[in-house]
């Protein structure tokens, strides 16, 4: 299956193979999206998100039909709930169906909901864990008509933070040494509007949360400063020869408050957990690759940070841009947990 992240800016395709434990990039690209195609994580275009699809595929040449693709943690309800061990699969599912509404605040045939057994409840041999999720219905038919405009057919809708936990488990092998274990894990994605901080503990279900805030913010400022549209903004942030005064004016200020998100949703994480501290930041999505910002995100919170590349160790087909790949391999993490979603 392709991994298909639908972001509020740009498609992500990302297609993986694996032999042994080795995995290898066949395909990918980025695919810019119509202004507000995408607005809060939330399809508004079809048409315009499909269409980018479909050059998106066209351009990665993929023969691959089946996508998987995702919705925002915002847009889902999770809840834990133990269920009796002996009940079949079948059995779990109607006694879900029958009490669903006590767990969801919406009428249930305008949700799409499922399960997935996590292991024996800590409490009691004879009960199991289930985490049961549920979003409403639009959410994934929007996604699902997208892939059919763009010529995909959408097998696997997940959850964006649970992408993200995949991704990072290819991550982790590059800064936790053998033996080791680092507990808490603080992955915070920066996106054009909105930044997603997930922490991953020893608990099953990561704690997301998101805020309005993004590079997009950086855009418009140079975009008001130097008197350009929006496409040479952004393109001068990514390519660079903007004036001197880009670095102090506009860059600094910006990555000031980047530092300042990071530690604001930690300290919501915080109030709203038992934890007071992470063993490590993970910088992810487009913004992150902003030179020197894992470097001041550690100096000022005293915790080490890393900007995300879950493609480290995989090797790459002959068709896949190398330097592409990597600039943008922190804003690929929910489209390489996608993409994991083959070998389940």
């Amino acid at each position: 299956m392709l991994g298909l992240d639908i972001s509020s800016t740009s498609v992500k395709l990302l297609e993986l193979s694996r032999s042994g434990g080795k995995y290898r990039v066949e395909s990918y690209g980025v695919e810019p999206l119509p202004g507000n195609a995408v607005v809060e994580k939330n399809i508004s275009d079809v048409e315009g998100v499909g269409e980018a699809i479909e050059r998106l595929v066209a351009r990665s040449k993929t023969k691959v039909k089946n996508a998987a693709v995702a919705v925002a943690g915002s847009a889902v309800i999770t809840k834990n709930i133990e269920m009796a061990a002996s009940l079949t699969e079948t059995e779990m599912e109607n006694q879900i169906q029958a009490e669903a509404d006590q767990y969801i605040p919406y009428p249930l045939d305008e949700v799409s909901l499922d399960f997935e057994v996590r292991g024996p409840s800590p409490r009691s041999e004879e009960q199991v864990g289930v985490l049961l999720a549920a979003c409403r219905r639009e959410n994934v038919e929007m996604r699902q008509d997208a892939l059919e405009q763009g010529g995909l057919k959408a097998k696997v809708v997940d959850i964006e933070a649970h992408c993200i936990q995949r991704a990072f488990d290819l991550v982790r092998q590059q800064f936790v040494g053998e033996g080791e274990e680092e507990k808490v894990i603080a992955i915070v994605d920066i996106g054009a509007t909105m930044t997603t901080l997930s922490v991953l503990t020893d608990t099953a279900t990561p704690y997301t949360r998101e805020q309005l805030f993004g590079g997009k913010q950086l855009t418009e400022e140079i975009q008001r400063r130097y008197s350009l549209s929006v496409e040479e903004a952004g393109l001068a942030k990514k390519k660079g020869g903007l004036p001197d005064d880009y670095e102090t004016e506009v860059l600094q200020p910006f990555k000031e408050a980047v530092v300042q998100q990071v530690t604001r949703s930690l300290q919501f994480f915080y109030s709203s957990s038992a934890y007071d501290d992470v063993d490590h930041i993970i910088l992810a999505g487009g913004t992150a690759s902003i030179e020197g910002l894992a470097d001041m995100v550690t100096a000022k919170l005293g915790t080490p940070a890393t900007i995300a590349n879950p493609f480290a160790n995989m090797a790459l087909s002959s068709k896949v841009n190398e330097v592409s790949l990597m600039n943008d391999a922190p804003a690929l993490m929910i489209a390489c947990g996608l993409a994991m979603r083959s070998f389940d």
